[in-house]
């Protein structure tokens, strides 16, 4: 059986948590076995309905009163002690910050390795693993041992794909023992952001702007093209370095990464650093006045010229076709 942590908002699963899913299912199938899953805070129970769709037998839901918000030592000692129940060949976690953490910690009170960033795994008595390196920059050929292999699934690397015939989970409730020590760290309260629009990781479309457009004033422009598109404007890290847009806007290695339909990368290089955060993109495209820039090797589809005519001409034609 695999075991897999699953992340949700209100009882919606995050979109990573099906992505890791989707990975989970290869493992289960290697193993001959079934999916369990495991979920913390409110409307955990609420799940069941989700899960179904992605071929989960058992889903258990952790009941705590200590237990309303995230903290990632309780979380790790309750699905320890849940592995310790049901003696799972693997737990799968998605590749965000509170997968990581939280099984950063399981592997620790096991005393096992984990692999994080994984987007391949070929299971056997040790699992034979593709996983991503140094922000995405380097892909690494491993293998994992250990009597229970702890394994995350790498962010936007695999496709969120539902079953043909959908499972019916049943629901368990697990309460795991813990103490004051599994609480030493907790979050106590969330605040929204004052940012409007579309948040940058989730956009459908992304329109980015680097040193090419020239100052804080240029991007009214990429402003006015991602409105029109209904998607968000980000920004490379030489953009957020001058000033010119907040690091909240920044795609790449130490910023966001994005995944959407459509990346319209404008005045904008194309550095490693940058093409690991929108690697993700389905589709990109590239305004840019020089045609050897490492970014129009990458994209799909190219515009070579002054993004200053190119983009107020695209939102001219944007307007009149929606007029």
């Amino acid at each position: 059986m695999v075991l897999a942590l699953v992340e949700h908002e209100a009882g919606t699963p995050e979109e990573t948590s099906l992505e890791m899913l989707t990975l989970a299912r290869d493992v289960a199938a290697g193993t001959g076995s079934s999916v369990e899953t495991v979920a913390f805070e409110d409307g955990a129970a609420g799940l069941a309905d989700d899960l179904d769709a992605y071929g989960v037998s058992d889903h258990h839901v952790v009941e705590h009163d200590r237990l309303g918000g995230y903290a990632p030592e309780a979380w790790a000692e309750s699905v320890s002690q849940l592995a310790d129940e049901l003696t799972p060949d693997a737990i799968l976690a998605p590749g965000s910050d509170r997968g990581h953490e939280v099984l950063a910690h399981v592997a620790a009170r096991r005393d096992l390795p984990m692999a994080a960033n994984c987007t391949d795994v070929t299971v056997g008595e040790e699992y034979e693993l593709t996983r991503l390196r140094w922000g995405g920059s380097l892909i690494e050929e491993a293998t994992l041992g250990g009597e229970t292999k702890l394994l995350t699934a790498a962010e936007h690397e695999v496709s969120a794909e539902p079953v043909a015939e959908p499972t019916d989970a049943e629901i368990h409730r697990f309460s795991p023992t813990l103490d004051d020590a599994d609480f030493r760290v907790t979050v106590d309260r969330y605040e929204e952001s004052d940012e409007e629009g579309v948040p940058l990781g989730e956009a459908r479309i992304v329109v980015g702007g680097g040193r090419g457009v020239g100052g804080p004033e240029d991007y009214d422009q990429l402003e006015e093209l991602a409105e029109l598109l209904g998607g968000t404007v980000g920004a490379s890290r030489a953009a957020v370095n001058e000033g010119w847009r907040p690091h909240s806007d920044q795609v790449g290695q130490t910023g966001a990464k994005i995944s959407p339909k459509l990346y319209i990368a404008c005045g904008i290089s194309g550095a490693v650093q940058h093409m690991v955060g929108c690697k993700g993109a389905d589709n990109i495209l590239a305004v840019n006045t020089d045609p050897e820039a490492a970014i129009i090797q990458k994209a799909e589809y190219a515009v070579i010229g002054d993004l200053h005519e190119v983009v107020p001409a695209l939102n001219e034609a944007i307007r009149n076709a929606k007029s």
